[in-house]
């Protein structure tokens, strides 16, 4: 049975106005209270206020894929978390995967993201995970500790509460290569124990993601681990009838 809390959508830079719109819909029509499961969309920045729009009074939360650390000045293509907020913006990704292999993203990066993100209260959704090099090597845990390590370095309890993490084997990303449950799980099992040991009761409660080419039919076997609190989905995000599926999985 399923246990998920958090099912996140990152379209990357693929949508429209019209998939806003059809997306709010679908899910509005399906899931109209999304249960005990919170379902966050997170746009490109061209769309977050016509999903504002759509969404705000209905469940859904609005997420954004990316921000700059700095309060304002002289960042020329970038976007403020003040910005964010003020379209109702509530959740954040952090560290993907994409922004660190092709846009510079550096751990130091990352850790003032979190930072800035958890200070401003929104909830940072840390995203941690190996590349094949590093998988295959059997270095998993020690690539996603020191992640966990750098991003987490300054937070104080408080801002803990507003993290979330989530665990994208890089090897799984668009892949169509999938964790299996079992190997999904032992990684979540080893950030539990590391946000316990480093947050307290706090690490109990912060939600842990799995992110790598979830789709419909592998949902639910997914969210049924132990360890495992819901979803971040690409590809299968940006069709309704996959991502409305994916949902009603964590809802179990």
């Amino acid at each position: 049975m399923a246990n998920a809390s958090l099912v996140i959508g990152n379209w990357k830079m693929n949508g429209s106005q019209a998939l806003t719109r059809s997306m709010a819909d679908a899910l509005r029509a399906a899931v109209p209270s999304c249960g005990d499961t919170k379902v966050v969309v997170c746009p490109p920045y061209t769309l977050l206020a016509e999903l504002t729009r759509h969404c705000y009074y209905d469940g859904i939360a609005v997420g954004a894929q990316n921000v700059n650390a700095n309060e304002n000045g002289a960042h020329t293509g970038e976007v403020s978390l003040t910005m964010l907020k003020e379209l109702a913006v509530e959740y954040v990704i952090v560290g993907h995967s994409e922004r660190r292999a092709m846009y510079g993203d550096d751990n130091s990066a990352v850790a003032a993201k979190v930072t800035a993100v958890t200070q401003a209260k929104l909830n940072a959704v840390l995203c941690v995970g190996e590349d094949k090099q590093q998988y295959d090597a059997g270095n998993t845990w020690q690539v996603v500790e020191q992640q966990l390590q750098a991003a987490c370095a300054e937070l104080t309890p408080e801002q803990a509460a507003k993290l979330v993490v989530a665990y994208e084997p890089i090897w799984a990303i668009g892949t169509g290569e999938t964790a299996t449950p079992a190997q999904a799980e032992e990684v979540h099992a080893n950030i539990r124990q590391w946000l316990v040991k480093r947050f307290a009761a706090i690490g109990e409660k912060i939600e842990i993601l799995y992110g790598g080419s979830v789709k419909a039919d592998n949902a639910a076997e997914l969210f049924a681990q132990q360890h495992i609190d819901g979803g971040l989905i690409g590809g299968a995000s940006l069709k309704e009838d996959q991502f409305v599926a994916i949902v009603q999985a964590a809802q179990g």
